[in-house]
């Protein structure tokens, strides 16, 4: 489950400042992951920050490859996310 927002911060070009928790509840991991920065939708492939999290993810940073894979306006959209971490406690 992912829960969020998106602020779109500027009229000429689209983009948006993006905040997201993903929330992972399996037999392998248990907690979620925080997301935030600036996000330029237009651009195939976005680094957001990853900036903590909880449970299994206490303390996690990291950079997350966002690509929008399904678009349909402001009703739907799809992300695949692939989450790099590098500092892990």
């Amino acid at each position: 489950m992912a829960q969020g927002i998106y602020i779109y911060d500027t009229k000429n070009t689209f983009t948006a400042w993006l905040d997201f928790s993903f929330s992972l509840n399996s037999t392998d991991y248990q907690g979620s992951i925080n997301f935030i920065g600036a996000d330029p939708i237009l651009i195939k492939t976005r680094d957001i920050s990853v900036v903590g999290g909880i449970g299994d993810f206490f303390m996690h940073r990291g950079i997350a490859a966002i690509n929008t894979d399904a678009y349909e306006g402001e009703e739907y959209f799809m992300l695949k996310v692939d989450i790099k971490f590098y500092e892990c406690w």
